[in-house]
């Protein structure tokens, strides 16, 4: 069918954008991973970072660029070509600013065709997924370097 329920907890209520859905209301559900499946894209876990704002959307000829604003602590996890996942979708990095806290995600129409963002507007507020393994590198790296300084 084309309707699915979830139990959710209040960690899950304060951390993402769960709370504010209606009943009915269209959100992104991709299947667990199962060993020896194939992987076809990057590889997420579901457990949600945060949140993201949508602060800018530009329509380039075939594309959809936007501009989401994050919780600047998490910039230094955001890098160019990685990626994120967003709404449970993972999806590419372009052009992060740490220094503005924003990062830009063009969508193709069929991504925005198979997914909710085609109903996103300035304002809304998505669930952001950081990249567990690109965390654990910055935050190993910033531990050792801060061993060694001392």
């Amino acid at each position: 069918g084309d309707r699915v329920g979830f139990d959710i907890m209040d960690e899950t209520l304060r951390l993402t954008t769960l709370g504010a859905l209606d009943v009915g209301s269209r959100v992104n559900v991709e299947r667990s991973y199962r060993v020896g499946d194939e992987i076809g894209g990057h590889i997420v876990s579901g457990h949600v970072t945060g949140v993201a704002e949508i602060v800018a959307i530009a329509t380039p000829e075939n594309n959809t660029a936007v501009t989401f604003r994050v919780d600047p602590a998490w910039m230094k996890y955001i890098l160019p070509k990685g990626f994120i996942a967003l709404d449970g979708c993972s999806l590419t990095v372009v052009n992060p600013r740490r220094d503005a806290g924003t990062f830009e995600v063009w969508f193709i129409p069929e991504t925005l065709r198979l997914t909710t963002f085609d109903l996103k507007t300035i304002g809304d507020k998505v669930n952001l997924e950081i990249d567990r393994q690109t965390q654990a590198i910055v935050d190993t790296v910033e531990h050792y370097l801060s061993q060694s300084s001392t």
